[in-house]
């Protein structure tokens, strides 16, 4: 197996500190609220919220209390994403209470685990002897892949090993269980995770046994005769949740052909995109340049065809999946949170294989809108769902609302999303910056500062950013000592021009894939500003979106913006935006914590003289002169429930 020797990196978090107006607020709330709140919620201790029992089954599992399971399948997954979480927080900060709370957490962890490396509390006391029997429904490589990943961040984090050897004992005992050879299972999961999770293990230890059992579970995908077929018919046609149609609906977990031969985003959406992430690191790992063209076949059919305006994927609340191209509804959108942070996976490591702006606008899109408005802006409540229209007067009642939640709820018992949420905004400096040879890429402008490697060189780079709000931003660089090398700078898509100043002179760059390349011998104290014109745009739907016909929805820098009850009154959907309106902006504030408002000239459709007939023929719509205000979609309904809506008919 070929393994690339000069990748395009990351930066480990110890070489990156966040010091942002917008983004340390959020890392802050992860640290201080977040975090805590969440090891609140897996020791069961916030009234009112469904339980969780992920501790006390651990507890369980390792001799320490009496009872039985409780809780999915995967419940053990929320415990390992909160040490993920915890791990990158640490790497950031030293913080000796959470590192003495994790490592009490890790000792159980340790003692819950069989003598063969085994460990799953669903298996292990509810099903005990059924373990690697039903793959395609009991997530049992999943929650073993989240474990790997939270084994990882805290050692990385920490260079503690007792969490560490435990993945490492999980993983080789895996590596017994699968493979090609005959006294092996050719199988995988029906939830991609595990093939991920082993790519980051074998980068923390440098063993290729892990990337080769990555590779093995990506490639048995999809073949024939069926993995799925072939274990139903060993177990006696049983089924975990009461149907057969994830074992017998092929796509729902992108199993229906090998990944090489899929052509189009199909199934549950979060999978999917694990998946392609795992295929994307697997791809530059061991140049396979054919495995690549697959991942950019499907990066292509998301964004060009199945994905909200809001960076939020799968448009169907029924198996949380993708339908079909340009099946994009607004009200009744699933948009998964987790689904949106595994695009921002997946993009990152398409930016690692070939720096291209394209996926670094996505991953900014999806950050910035359906991320942060998957979290309220106290840090205890969360969006499962994230729909892009909001009729609180039907919901519970209509029941194809029955998905939508009008307000952030406290905790799930699926809770998949919160801890995600926590994990990748912990981890965020890891998605600023990559260094290929000696170029800097510059993927997202979150200020802060950065120790960064090139050759035998060091380099300290300052970045200050105004955005999302103001589209200002500016570098100073000191190298150790005089250096040549590149600092490569996204031009984001929102941005019809850039301005770009290296020592307060303007400077013409060359352009290539969306970044604006400075090639130079750099100085101590050199200074780079670029500045990004942020004007409101009135974006369109392409012309086969049905739902946005008619429309359209407003944007400004990173941000989409949205109308809320809250400042625009009921029945939003009589407001329409007269094409030749022009909007103005302020920042408010006292207002969501501080938010730049948008505030345009509209017209509402009215209800007078109408009287109590439901249809008439032939009558004039009467509209009256209405002032719209606008606020970041990812703001919403963090002052109670109302409507909400981010398309708005237009009128010529």
């Amino acid at each position: 197996m070929a393994i690339i020797a000069n990748q395009n990196s990351i930066l480990s978090l110890k070489d990156v500190r966040i010091q942002d107006p917008f983004w340390s607020d959020y890392i802050r709330l992860v640290r201080e609220v977040v975090v805590p709140y969440q090891w609140d919620a897996l020791n069961d201790r916030i009234p009112g919220a469904e339980p969780s029992r992920a501790i006390r089954n651990l507890q369980i599992a390792a001799g320490e209390e009496e009872g039985e399971f409780y809780g999915m399948v995967f419940q053990d997954s929320d415990v390992a994403k909160w040490l993920e979480a915890v791990g990158y927080l640490l790497e950031c900060e030293q913080d000796p209470e959470l590192e003495r709370v994790a490592d009490t957490l890790i000792d159980l962890i340790a003692k819950a685990q069989r003598d063969d490396g085994y460990l799953n509390t669903y298996f292990m006391l509810k099903e005990p002897g059924n373990e690697w029997t039903n793959l395609s429904e009991c997530h049992e490589l999943y929650t073993a892949g989240h474990l790997i990943e939270g084994a990882v961040a805290y050692y990385q984090a920490t260079g503690k090993r007792t969490i560490l050897e435990v993945a490492c004992r999980f993983a080789d005992y895996i590596d017994t269980v699968f493979g090609p050879e005959p006294n092996k299972l050719q199988g995988y999961d029906g939830h991609q995770e595990i093939e991920l999770a082993l790519v980051k293990l074998y980068h923390a230890t440098g063993n290729e046994r892990y990337l080769r059992l990555s590779r093995f579970f990506l490639d048995e995908r999809g073949k024939e005769p069926h993995f799925y077929d072939e274990e139903y018919e060993r177990r006696g046609r049983t089924n975990h949740w009461g149907s057969d149609f994830m074992i017998k609906k092929r796509t729902y977990s992108q199993a229906h052909a090998p990944i090489r031969e899929q052509e189009s985003a199909e199934g549950h959406a979060v999978r999917l995109v694990y998946m392609c992430s795992a295929m994307a690191d697997v791809a530059v790992e061991t140049e396979d340049a054919g495995l690549l063209e697959a991942c950019r076949k499907l990066w292509n059919n998301i964004v060009t065809r199945r994905m909200y305006i809001t960076g939020g994927i799968g448009s169907m609340a029924q198996e949380e999946s993708f339908t079909l191209d340009y099946d994009l509804p607004n009200d009744t959108a699933y948009a998964e949170t987790c689904a949106s942070i595994g695009l921002i996976f997946f993009a990152h490591r398409m930016l690692k294989a070939e720096p291209d702006s394209k996926y670094a606008d996505v991953m900014e899109r999806a950050l910035y809108n359906t991320v942060l408005g998957g979290m309220s802006k106290d840090g205890r409540h969360f969006f499962y769902v994230n729909p892009l229209e909001v009729w609180p007067d039907a919901c519970g009642k209509n029941h194809v609302y029955d998905h939508v939640k009008t307000v952030r709820q406290g905790w799930f018992g699926c809770a998949c999303c919160p801890p995600n949420v926590a994990r990748l905004l912990a981890s965020l400096g890891q998605y600023i910056y990559t260094v290929k040879e000696r170029t800097i890429y510059t993927h997202l402008y979150v200020g802060g500062e950065a120790d960064i490697q090139i050759g035998s060189q060091k380099l300290h780079l300052k970045q200050q950013s105004e955005l999302p709000w103001e589209g200002r931003v500016m570098f100073e660089i000191h190298p150790e000592t005089d250096m040549d090398c590149t600092l490569a700078l996204r031009i984001p898509d929102w941005s019809e021009t850039a301005i770009l100043l290296v020592n307060d002179e303007r400077y013409s760059p060359e352009m290539a894939n969306g970044y604006a390349f400075i090639r130079r011998t750099w100085k101590p104290g050199d200074r780079v500003e670029l500045v990004l014109p942020m004007n409101v745009l009135r974006m369109k739907g392409h012309p086969l979106l049905r739902d946005t016909v008619g429309k359209v929805a407003l944007q400004r820098g990173p941000l989409v913006y949205c109308l809320e009850e809250a400042d625009n009154g009921k029945n939003l959907h009589r407001l329409f935006l007269p094409a030749n309106s022009q909007p103005q902006t302020s920042f408010e504030p006292d207002t969501l914590g501080g938010v730049q408002v948008i505030q345009i000239e509209a017209e509402r459709l009215s209800t007078d003289e109408w009287g109590e007939e439901l249809y008439r023929r032939n009558t004039d719509k009467i509209y009256g002169p209405a002032l719209a205000t606008f606020i970041p979609y990812y703001a919403w309904a963090n002052r109670g429930e109302g409507e909400m809506t981010v398309w708005v008919k237009e009128r010529p």
